[in-house]
């Protein structure tokens, strides 16, 4: 058996198996909100590209994937910047954020933000990604 063979059948490990079943998610999420919504960004669609750069195994996957994690790091902080600036000029206006029509405390949902983003980074550099992801020398 060649080392392309072995390496296209090796299976992802199960932390980045589970990111890239997040990342379909968030991908079929973003798939239909462009489409819904008539509008494209760069946090919603940009999860494609790193997603199929995972699923090929590129040599640029794990680049990217950090970089995308950056930028959603990123994004959450200024978010969360903005999110507590406006809690000092009217408090009253976020104090729940309401999702399905449910209330959700602030709190919480920068907790949940917060360990997202740490599974990603965890997963990203976790050795086992890293040496999938890892391009192997061909021998002849």
């Amino acid at each position: 058996m060649t080392t392309q063979t072995s390496r296209l059948t090796s299976r992802p490990p199960m932390p980045l198996l589970l990111l890239m079943a997040l990342y379909t998610l968030f991908a079929i999420a973003a798939i239909i909100r462009a489409f819904t919504t008539q509008t494209v960004d760069m946090f919603s669609l940009g999860v494609i590209p790193v997603l199929i750069g995972l699923i090929w195994r590129a040599s640029w996957a794990s680049l990217v994937l950090k970089i995308y994690i950056g930028l959603e790091t990123l994004g959450l902080s200024a978010l969360g910047i903005v999110a507590i600036v406006a809690h000092y000029v009217s408090p009253e206006t976020i104090e729940n954020v309401r999702f399905m029509d449910l209330p959700i405390s602030i709190p919480w949902v920068a907790l949940m933000c917060v360990c997202l983003i740490a599974a990603q980074i965890w997963i990203a550099l976790h050795p086992s990604t890293l040496a999938y992801l890892t391009p192997k020398a061909q021998t002849i």
